[in-house]
């Protein structure tokens, strides 16, 4: 057996990761004899940083090789690359800890919902804030009827699971931003008000 599945891989290294206070966001296996390929996603509250990730790569090829010699793995004799990177901007937003990490940020939401601005999280993790970005020359999906301002929703996250952030050259416009700041209870409460 050449090289152990993602979920194994996943298993041993987690621990050196989080060790590191960063998290594993998806291990991916390329079997392909002498060109077989590991690759390790991680991320963290503080994305890491060059360095950082050159220290948590020493780790995690520490970590599989210790699996190794004590028989927990079997790599096999062909060699094979191991690959620690980020995720990158175009990782979907799945678990809360994405879209905690990328407030403020602007996202493509799931089918035709439209752009938005992510908000605060609640305090379950379970559904998120979002402020409906305006569209180029005009408001957003969602927008004040007076056209006074973007507009204000929560969503549950299995309902926007898949969002993509947008990459932007400037900075958000200024009444997203402040609504994008709020706290999930003071953004309910102004949610409740605009009705």
């Amino acid at each position: 057996m050449a090289i152990p599945s993602p979920h194994v891989i996943r298993e041993i290294i987690t621990g050196a990761v989080a060790g590191r206070g960063l998290d594993v966001e998806d291990v991916r296996v390329v079997r392909a004899g002498a060109k077989s390929q590991v690759t390790v996603l991680v991320d963290g509250d503080t994305p890491p940083d060059l360095d950082a990730l050159e220290r948590v790569t020493a780790e995690v090829s520490a970590a599989l090789d210790a699996a190794e010699a004590a028989g927990r793995a079997e790599f096999g004799a062909q060699p094979y690359t191991l690959e620690v990177s980020t995720p990158g901007v175009d990782h979907p937003l799945t678990e809360p800890r994405h879209w905690r990490r990328n407030r403020g940020r602007l996202v493509r939401l799931p089918g035709d919902a439209g752009l938005a601005r992510i908000g605060a999280l609640d305090p379950d993790g379970a559904r998120v804030v979002l402020v409906d970005a305006a569209a180029p020359g005009g408001r957003g999906r969602g927008g004040r009827a007076g056209g006074s301002g973007p507009g204000l929703r929560v969503a549950g996250l299995g309902a926007v699971a898949g969002a993509v952030v947008e990459v932007e050259f400037g900075p958000a416009p200024r009444p997203e931003a402040e609504l994008a700041g709020l706290d999930f209870t003071a953004a309910r409460t102004r949610l409740e008000e605009d009705k």
